[in-house]
């Protein structure tokens, strides 16, 4: 059966006279007469039987179904243009991948990574999206994701790859000239999904806290460990992202790492690797073995029980799970 869609003209017409409020100004942006446009905005509202536009004089204005019509046409045209822009960008010769992942693990491991996969294999382009929670992989448009190990991932094939331990970490010259110091002398910074991980690091090691929650808070580990960097505090924050930073010297453990806080990061695939085809199949042989040798005792091929209770998608059971 045929779509009832309206024109793509008669839609460009209307998303731009809505956002100026002005026939004359959209006919100049899209390179039309007004009388083009006007006649565009007419048959739009005769092909929907609705009136969009109140003409006063030589204005317009949108009506109340006008308006909610426009912030709907605008988001698809938007959509519409990225989705274009994606295809208009890739390789002839090539393959691409759509990865969704944690956005910290994303900056401070994947990508720093990536480059060796890009060596092995230059005809595949890989892009990485922002998601903090888990959710229904099948029919997202996502060949994978890397996240947490979660009951959200029922019925899919996961693959363990990295294990994260908290560790406290501080610039030098935070305690430059100090000898031993107390953690609890020192500002400490803090994540705001996870508000109780100094309270849980200080009864785990010992250590005592008199005040654990006092310090600033940020959404997300790169922004602690930026903190950090700074001079601003003790980040307590996955070793795997400060692993560079410690070797350098631009960031100091003197604190022993905490175990109680910790999970897993795993590779989510809708189906066993040796059923996938070329690209992703490729992407997830190298990551593993990327992972591999990064932890070598972790790595373990799983799959989620179908038994488990599968939250509502994009719900984490656990709020300190992402970033």
């Amino acid at each position: 059966m045929r779509r009832k869609i309206p024109s793509n003209s008669a839609l460009l017409a209307f998303e731009a006279s809505a956002r100026h409020g002005s026939f004359a100004r959209a006919a100049d942006e899209l390179a039309l007469t007004e009388g083009a446009i006007s006649r565009q905005i007419a048959r739009l509202e005769a092909f929907l039987g609705v009136t969009l536009f109140e003409r006063v004089g030589n204005r317009v204005r949108l009506l109340p179904n006008g308006a909610r019509y426009a912030i709907q046409v605008r988001e698809t045209l938007d959509r519409l243009e990225r989705d274009s822009q994606y295809l208009m960008g890739q390789r002839i010769d090539g393959a691409s991948l759509d990865i969704a992942t944690i956005p910290t693990f994303a900056t401070r491991w994947l990508i720093p990574h990536l480059p060796r996969f890009q060596d092995m294999h230059p005809n595949i382009i890989v892009h990485l999206t922002e998601r903090m929670e888990p959710f229904v992989l099948a029919g997202s448009g996502f060949d994978a994701a890397i996240h947490f190990e979660h009951p959200a991932w029922t019925g899919m094939r996961t693959h363990r790859l990295l294990h994260e331990t908290l560790v406290p970490v501080c610039h030098p010259r935070l305690i430059e000239g100090q000898g031993s110091v107390s953690l609890d002398e020192l500002p400490r910074l803090h994540r705001r999904q996870n508000p109780d991980a100094w309270q849980r690091y200080a009864e785990e090691t010992g250590l005592v806290l008199t005040n654990p929650a006092i310090g600033a808070r940020y959404d997300l580990h790169s922004m602690q460990i930026e903190a950090a960097l700074a001079g601003l505090g003790v980040a307590l924050v996955p070793r795997l992202y400060i692993e560079t930073e410690l070797t350098q010297g631009r960031l100091i453990a003197p604190w022993p790492d905490g175990t109680s806080i910790s999970k897993t990061f795993c590779l989510v695939l809708p189906e066993p690797i040796r059923l996938s085809e070329g690209p992703i199949q490729a992407f997830a042989n190298w990551l593993i073995k990327e992972a591999r040798a990064a932890q070598p005792a972790l790595l373990t091929p799983t799959a989620l029980p179908r038994s488990a209770r599968t939250p509502t998608a994009g719900q984490s059971r656990d709020p300190a799970s992402a970033g």
